[in-house]
Protein backbone atom coordinates (compact mmCIF):
# COMPACT_ATOMS: atom_id res chain seq x y z
CA UNK A 1 0.00 0.00 0.00
CA UNK A 2 1.37 3.20 -0.87
CA UNK A 3 1.06 6.96 0.22
CA UNK A 4 -1.81 7.78 -2.61
CA UNK A 5 -4.32 5.14 -1.43
CA UNK A 6 -4.18 7.02 1.88
CA UNK A 7 -4.58 9.98 -0.02
CA UNK A 8 -7.43 9.06 -2.11
CA UNK A 9 -9.48 7.79 0.82
CA UNK A 10 -8.42 10.94 2.59
CA UNK A 11 -9.56 13.11 -0.12
CA UNK A 12 -7.65 16.15 -1.03
CA UNK A 13 -8.58 19.35 1.72
CA UNK A 14 -5.58 21.15 2.80
CA UNK A 15 -5.05 23.69 5.98
CA UNK A 16 -1.61 26.12 5.02
CA UNK A 17 -0.74 29.02 6.77
CA UNK A 18 2.17 31.79 5.75
CA UNK A 19 5.41 31.45 8.18
CA UNK A 20 5.38 35.56 8.27
CA UNK A 21 0.96 35.38 10.07
CA UNK A 22 0.54 35.16 13.95
CA UNK A 23 0.34 32.29 15.71
CA UNK A 24 -2.75 32.98 17.13
CA UNK A 25 -4.43 33.02 13.75
CA UNK A 26 -3.01 29.61 13.63
CA UNK A 27 -4.43 28.01 16.39
CA UNK A 28 -7.30 29.90 15.67
CA UNK A 29 -7.55 27.60 12.15
CA UNK A 30 -6.60 24.67 13.96
CA UNK A 31 -9.58 24.80 16.16
CA UNK A 32 -11.88 26.10 13.90
CA UNK A 33 -11.57 22.95 11.95
CA UNK A 34 -10.47 20.53 14.80
CA UNK A 35 -6.93 19.39 13.06
CA UNK A 36 -3.70 18.81 14.27
CA UNK A 37 -1.44 20.42 12.03
CA UNK A 38 -0.95 23.36 9.43
CA UNK A 39 1.37 23.41 6.68
CA UNK A 40 3.55 26.16 6.40
CA UNK A 41 3.42 27.78 2.69
CA UNK A 42 5.79 30.62 1.48
CA UNK A 43 5.54 31.82 -1.40
CA UNK A 44 4.04 28.11 -3.20
CA UNK A 45 7.15 26.25 -1.23
CA UNK A 46 6.58 24.12 1.61
CA UNK A 47 8.54 26.01 4.70
CA UNK A 48 7.69 24.09 7.96
CA UNK A 49 5.06 22.30 9.85
CA UNK A 50 2.97 23.65 12.59
CA UNK A 51 1.16 20.74 14.86
CA UNK A 52 -0.28 21.22 18.39
CA UNK A 53 3.32 20.24 19.88
CA UNK A 54 5.07 23.33 18.54
CA UNK A 55 2.21 25.17 19.92
CA UNK A 56 1.87 23.80 22.89
CA UNK A 57 5.56 24.44 23.41
CA UNK A 58 5.57 28.28 22.41
CA UNK A 59 2.53 28.54 24.62
CA UNK A 60 4.74 27.17 27.83
CA UNK A 61 7.69 29.47 26.91
CA UNK A 62 5.64 32.39 26.92
CA UNK A 63 4.10 32.08 30.60
CA UNK A 64 1.20 30.46 29.24
CA UNK A 65 0.40 32.97 26.36
CA UNK A 66 0.16 32.80 22.91
CA UNK A 67 1.48 36.36 22.91
CA UNK A 68 2.21 38.18 19.43
CA UNK A 69 4.34 35.69 18.12
CA UNK A 70 4.41 34.56 14.22
CA UNK A 71 4.46 30.97 12.84
CA UNK A 72 7.80 31.08 11.70
CA UNK A 73 9.33 31.66 15.50
CA UNK A 74 8.07 28.02 16.67
CA UNK A 75 7.30 25.91 13.08
CA UNK A 76 9.33 22.14 12.93
CA UNK A 77 11.46 23.78 9.67
CA UNK A 78 12.67 20.54 8.70
CA UNK A 79 9.59 18.38 8.36
CA UNK A 80 9.55 14.44 7.14
CA UNK A 81 8.15 14.17 3.87
CA UNK A 82 7.01 11.67 1.63
CA UNK A 83 5.67 11.29 -2.08
CA UNK A 84 2.52 9.62 -3.20
CA UNK A 85 4.55 6.64 -4.14
CA UNK A 86 5.87 5.95 -0.89
CA UNK A 87 5.06 2.93 0.70
CA UNK A 88 3.05 3.17 3.81
CA UNK A 89 5.42 0.90 6.15
CA UNK A 90 7.90 3.13 5.13
CA UNK A 91 6.10 6.07 6.41
CA UNK A 92 5.58 4.37 9.42
CA UNK A 93 8.88 3.71 10.14
CA UNK A 94 9.47 7.25 9.42
CA UNK A 95 7.30 8.66 11.54
CA UNK A 96 7.94 6.15 14.60
CA UNK A 97 12.01 7.28 14.25
CA UNK A 98 11.15 11.24 14.59
CA UNK A 99 8.08 11.04 16.94
CA UNK A 100 6.00 12.73 13.93
CA UNK A 101 2.80 12.59 14.33
CA UNK A 102 2.05 14.70 10.65
CA UNK A 103 3.77 14.69 7.07
CA UNK A 104 3.72 16.56 4.11
CA UNK A 105 3.00 14.71 0.85
CA UNK A 106 5.08 16.32 -2.14
CA UNK A 107 4.73 15.43 -5.32
CA UNK A 108 8.08 17.37 -6.82
CA UNK A 109 7.44 20.67 -5.11
CA UNK A 110 3.63 20.20 -5.02
CA UNK A 111 1.99 19.73 -2.05
CA UNK A 112 -0.41 16.61 -2.58
CA UNK A 113 -1.27 16.48 1.02
CA UNK A 114 -0.59 15.61 4.85
CA UNK A 115 -1.12 11.95 6.37
CA UNK A 116 -1.34 11.43 9.84
CA UNK A 117 -0.42 8.77 11.94
CA UNK A 118 -3.79 8.00 12.50
CA UNK A 119 -3.98 7.37 8.86
CA UNK A 120 -1.06 5.50 8.51
CA UNK A 121 -2.60 2.97 11.69
CA UNK A 122 -5.86 3.23 9.97
CA UNK A 123 -5.06 2.04 6.69
CA UNK A 124 -2.71 -0.54 8.76
CA UNK A 125 -5.84 -2.02 10.69
CA UNK A 126 -7.96 -1.67 7.34
CA UNK A 127 -5.19 -4.06 5.87
CA UNK A 128 -4.90 -6.45 8.48
CA UNK A 129 -9.08 -6.57 8.76
CA UNK A 130 -8.98 -7.64 5.18
CA UNK A 131 -6.44 -10.00 4.91
CA UNK A 132 -7.79 -11.52 7.48
CA UNK A 133 -11.23 -11.95 6.35
CA UNK A 134 -10.11 -13.30 3.06
CA UNK A 135 -8.11 -15.86 5.65
CA UNK A 136 -10.87 -17.01 7.08
CA UNK A 137 -13.17 -17.47 4.03
CA UNK A 138 -10.38 -19.42 2.52
CA UNK A 139 -10.06 -21.97 5.54
CA UNK A 140 -14.18 -21.72 5.64
CA UNK A 141 -14.31 -23.00 1.71
CA UNK A 142 -11.36 -25.39 2.19
CA UNK A 143 -12.53 -28.35 0.21
CA UNK A 144 -13.11 -31.60 2.17
CA UNK A 145 -11.45 -34.66 1.02
CA UNK A 146 -14.05 -37.55 1.36
CA UNK A 147 -12.93 -40.27 3.81
CA UNK A 148 -12.87 -43.69 1.59
CA UNK A 149 -14.75 -46.68 3.54
CA UNK A 150 -12.22 -49.80 5.22
CA UNK A 151 -10.83 -51.91 2.94
CA UNK A 152 -11.55 -49.42 -0.85
CA UNK A 153 -9.00 -47.69 -2.36
CA UNK A 154 -9.42 -43.33 -2.06
CA UNK A 155 -10.58 -42.70 -5.85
Amino acid sequence: MKVTDILRVKGNTLFTISPDQPLAQAVQTMAEHDIGSLVVMDHGDLTGMLTFREVIAAIVSNDMAIGTRLVRSVMDDAPLTCTPETEIDEVRRMMLGRHARYMPVLNGKTLMGVVSFYDVAKSVVDAQDFENRMLKAYIRDWPVEEEAAPGTQPS
